[in-house]
């Protein structure tokens, strides 16, 4: 167990090697994507926001320091003992010369309690001298770097115009972890024309890559994204929130003790999610997964390396 849990969560981990709550401040660099501008594409992945699913970010139109000044307003009065991971969240947080990523991260690590870097990217903004400095960030600070793979299976991939293949994901991990850093991949739940055995085996595959962390979501769709415009035109079956739930709890049980859960549900924007609404109730969720994974008396690790 992990803190009366069934599974290996963030919180927990945090706890155990610093000894206190840490809360991740999501954070606007002020990036774009190499998937937006056309270097590899334009519009973006299909299910991708306006703001590069960082709606939860600070804005760009504010300074690092005053987008770190203002979220920790809102959480310091509840944990006032806290610490914080600056969280450059949203679009491709490596896209960017070395010299304009060194500068903002100096500026978030300056900040009175931030006692570390976690970056959201692409595999294919990662050139080697990228992974240098990263290399050398993380000899200074605590760093992990997020991936979004959301599907090892070509089709799904192709279908959210992810515009990378599983060649360039690899690379990418494998020179992360040649440099100790922690590597965090999305992976998303109910894709269009993917069974659960499909969705098993992304996990599968992202537990034999050895990867650190992971977050895992049910499709949600946006208005405004272009997966909204898709979807109002052609519906197709959702996860109900039971059967997103019973998927999790299974997808638990064959990803190793060792992985790090960062999340379990998401949701987009209240005003802008279009379909479907019940992961407004995260809540309602977690409690889910809790009473179903003691009810069948299982746990996340219990079927990890059986066929």
């Amino acid at each position: 167990m992990w803190s009366h849990k069934r599974f290996h969560t963030l919180s927990h981990f945090f706890r155990e090697k610093f000894g206190s709550k840490v809360i991740k401040l999501a954070l606007d660099g002020g990036f774009t994507c190499p998937n937006r501008d056309g270097t590899v594409g334009e519009g973006g992945c299909i299910f991708c926001s306006e703001r590069g699913s960082g709606d939860f970010a600070g804005s760009r139109e504010n300074s690092i320091t005053k987008q770190l000044t203002n979220q920790i307003s809102l959480v310091a009065p509840k944990w006032p003992k806290a610490s914080y991971l600056a969280y450059f969240q949203n679009f491709s947080g490596t896209y960017a010369p070395v010299s304009v990523l060194r500068s903002l991260h100096e500026e978030a690590l300056a900040f009175p309690g931030v006692m570390g870097i976690a970056i959201a990217t692409r595999p294919d903004a990662l050139p080697p001298p990228m992974i240098d400095y990263l290399r050398e960030l993380n000899g200074r600070t605590f760093v992990w770097v997020e991936l979004g793979l959301q599907t090892i299976h070509p089709a799904s991939a192709t279908f959210f115009r992810r515009g990378y293949d599983l060649r360039c994901f690899e690379t990418a991990v494998n020179s992360l972890h040649r440099a100790g850093i922690h590597t965090v991949v999305h992976t998303i739940a109910g894709i269009p024309g993917e069974t659960p055995d499909d969705l098993f085996e992304t996990m599968q595959y992202c537990g034999d890559m050895g990867i650190w962390g992971i977050k895992i979501h049910s499709l949600y769709i946006l208005e405004g994204t272009d997966l909204g415009e898709y979807y109002t035109a052609t519906p197709f079956p959702l996860l109900s929130r039971d059967g997103y739930i019973d998927l999790v709890a299974r997808c638990l049980e064959r990803l190793p003790p060792e992985m790090v859960i960062h999340r379990i549900t998401g949701d987009g924007p209240r005003d802008s999610l279009l379909a479907p609404q019940w992961p407004r109730d995260k809540r309602s969720v977690l409690n889910g997964l809790d009473r179903l994974l003691s009810q069948r008396n299982t746990y996340q690790g219990r079927l990890h390396g059986t066929p």
